[in-house]
């Protein structure tokens, strides 16, 4: 088995946006980053949509996640101001804000507990009735009973957002290693590396495995210390809105129609991002012919005049979802192995945060406090002492006491 020369202090297993903005972070801490990965730049961020939607996608019984999906959004304008010093790309950034709307009165009943729990929340919302919402966005259909304006939410392209990362990372000393790994090596009750698919042992200090969908597929790995993510497959559609800045849509409209969440983005190039299916179909990324009937169906109930414009993609992506739909953050069971993954559909929105934290624990081998109730063990039992902590065996202490190889000065 070949070895490669000049040891990383941290290896990141995935260079989709999460791996790539862990390793961008890391680097510029001081730490010397590998990221592993066959087509870094890939993976769901070339499907997402891109809505930075803390406020319109908040859920009941997800307070936790939501405070950590605000306190990413606020990053997000500073976090883009460094990245564009770098990279001189602003990622399509638009404060535009976003309109969720009622179809029904079903809908609209509703939307009215979702705006009563934002107020429960402190959060800024305003509702619309459906008058007001066609005023904001005239192409609407006559039948929507009402709305909540949320100008708090924007949005991002995801496509230039891992392109400049990509950037961002080779300018900052990342090294992208185009292999895959097939195992994380193990010695010493520690993780010490990672084995790729063509033989090569890439030892580092620390292992992040950011690998989204693919993150609880890796071998090598103890029972208990393997990620509980599964792959939830979204299809998506583009269109082209024809003409220069055409007045199509403003702002982010979304909607529940037939109990299932569809949204339109559009982008100041004129593409309009139709999204998304949620489908629990495993490592299936075919695009179908009733995923795009239904996106087209349920967009057209929304915005009739969609279905005069081109189509120009259809794709399909895999989300990387955990049993609670919140990423696992931080460090495992296993010393030296730490998670980035299981941001299911807020990935792009986490980006910054996840970043920050990630590159703080690899760096001083502490969790931020917002980022303890994401920690990877929460899904495991809680026993008692173990017989070889009781009898105070060596290397039977938890987690925190190892501190982090290869930390920066």
């Amino acid at each position: 088995m070949g070895h490669v020369a000049g040891h990383p202090d941290v290896v990141v297993v995935g260079g989709g946006v999460i791996g790539l903005v862990t390793a961008w972070r890391t680097a510029l801490r001081g730490l010397r980053v590998t990221v592993l990965d066959p087509a870094p730049g890939g993976g769901a961020a070339l499907v997402a949509a891109g809505m930075l939607a803390a406020v319109s996608e908040l859920q009941y019984g997800e307070q936790e996640l939501f405070r950590l999906n605000l306190a990413s959004a606020e990053r997000y304008p500073s976090f883009l101001a460094e990245l564009g010093e770098v990279t001189g790309d602003d990622c399509g950034y638009r404060a535009c804000g976003t309109l969720f709307v009622a179809l029904d009165a079903d809908d609209r009943a509703q939307l009215r507990e979702l705006h009563a729990f934002q107020g429960s929340l402190g959060l800024d919302a305003t509702w619309l009735n459906g008058r007001e919402c066609r005023r904001l966005e005239p192409m609407l259909a006559p039948g929507v009973h009402g709305g909540l304006r949320v100008d708090g939410d924007h949005q991002v392209d995801p496509r230039r957002l891992v392109a400049a990362l990509l950037t961002a990372c080779e300018r900052a000393g990342v090294v992208l290693r185009r292999a895959t790994a097939a195992r994380v090596e193990v010695a010493g009750g520690r993780a010490t590396g990672v084995t790729t698919d063509d033989g090569d042992t890439l030892s580092a200090g620390q292992v992040v495995l950011a690998a989204g969908s693919g993150s609880g597929r890796l071998a090598g790995l103890p029972a208990g210390v393997l990620p509980p993510v599964r792959p939830v497959k979204g299809q998506v559609l583009r269109l082209r809105v024809p003409g220069p800045l055409a007045p199509f849509l403003s702002r982010t409209v979304r909607a529940v129609v037939r109990g299932g969440s569809v949204y339109l983005v559009p982008r100041v190039n004129g593409e309009l991002v139709v999204g998304a299916t949620s489908e629990e179909l495993g490592e299936d990324t075919t695009v179908t012919a009733g995923g795009v009937y239904e996106l087209l169906r349920d967009a057209h109930e929304l915005v009739p005049g969609i279905t005069e414009l081109p189509l120009v993609e259809t794709r399909a992506g895999l989300r990387p979802g955990s049993p609670d739909n919140a990423p696992l953050l931080g460090p495992t069971a296993l010393p030296g192995l730490l998670l980035a993954t299981g941001h299911h559909r807020n990935g792009i929105l986490l980006t910054p945060v996840t970043g920050d934290v990630m590159a703080h624990v690899l760096t001083t081998g502490e969790v931020p406090e917002q980022a303890a109730p994401f920690s990877p063990g929460r899904f495991l039992p809680e026993p008692g002492p173990s017989p070889a902590a009781a009898r105070g065996v060596p290397g039977a202490q938890p987690l925190e006491s190892h501190p982090p190889q290869g930390v920066a000065p």
